[in-house]
């Protein structure tokens, strides 16, 4: 068996393991206190001002990235896998108008709006990388069915909630795992593309956004200006950028092409 087969196995045995953790763990009902945000202050009329407004950068990396995508493609200068990430920033322009919807009446039903473009954007950074560490056909082929999973998950949670069974058990799955699968794949696999070290960058403004996140109310009370919570948006939204600037900044790496799939198992032969 060569080493590309067999780092299928280890992805495919991660992946399982996480799936049957999930099954054996008790349903996870949605916090009480989860919208219990520290900062509450309104301004120019809108209900918890920075919670809203610190949206807006998700709102202008995800338009940008969409245009300057749409363009190559338009001029047919795109790479293969740039339809993918045209999936990843229309969530990540959805997320921003979602988020901010949700914090201005923070809920389990404006939550939904806030969460389901968000696991638009997470399968199809997910989806990407595998097209461009592991084969384009199967990213592209497994991108409708994890997108139909994303939404299954939302949907599920929130008729739990409705049900007063809350289970976030699936959401979990679909927010957690690619951030375990990605770095995996990335150490496992060869680049297709120069700047693969810019996706562990916005790995690391991702965990630095779910740190804030963790953080609301200290960060908040150390000098009253911005909660931790404003700040996970600021943070997160960075991380989207890293990766429009790796896209915008990256080269194709010399006979490692992405369009050449067969080069992948020869390489690992």
């Amino acid at each position: 068996m060569n080493s590309y087969r067999k780092n299928i196995i280890v992805l495919l045995l991660v992946s399982l393991c996480a799936a049957a953790a999930m099954v054996f763990v008790q349903p996870i009902p949605q916090a009480s206190f989860y919208h219990a945000f520290v900062d509450t202050r309104t301004m120019l009329g809108i209900p918890n001002t920075f919670n809203v407004l610190s949206n807006l950068p998700f709102v202008l990396v995800g338009c940008t990235g969409l245009v300057l995508i749409a363009k190559r493609l338009v001029n047919q200068t795109a790479a293969p896998v740039d339809p993918l990430y045209l999936v990843f920033f229309s969530g990540v322009f959805l997320t921003g108008l979602g988020s901010g919807y949700y914090h201005i009446e923070p809920n389990n039903t404006t939550l939904v709006w806030d969460r389901l473009p968000m696991t638009i954007a997470f399968m199809g950074l997910f989806t990407a990388v595998i097209a461009e560490r592991i084969s384009l056909k199967a990213g592209r082929l497994l991108l409708f069915p994890l997108l139909a999973f994303g939404v299954f998950s939302i949907w599920y949670w929130h008729w739990t909630e409705i049900q007063n069974l809350g289970d976030l058990r699936l959401y979990a799955l679909v927010q957690f795992l690619p951030m375990i699968l990605i770095p995996l794949m990335l150490w496992l696999f060869p680049p297709r593309y120069t700047r693969g070290y810019d996706f562990m960058i916005t790995i690391g403004w991702y965990g630095l956004s779910k740190a804030s996140e963790a953080l609301d109310g200290p960060i908040f009370s150390a000098g009253n200006i911005m909660s931790g919570h404003s700040l996970k948006h600021i943070f997160a939204a960075i991380g989207t950028y890293w990766i429009l600037r790796m896209i915008l900044k990256r080269t194709a790496l010399p006979g490692n092409s992405i369009q050449a799939e067969s080069v992948i198992s020869n390489n690992n032969t």
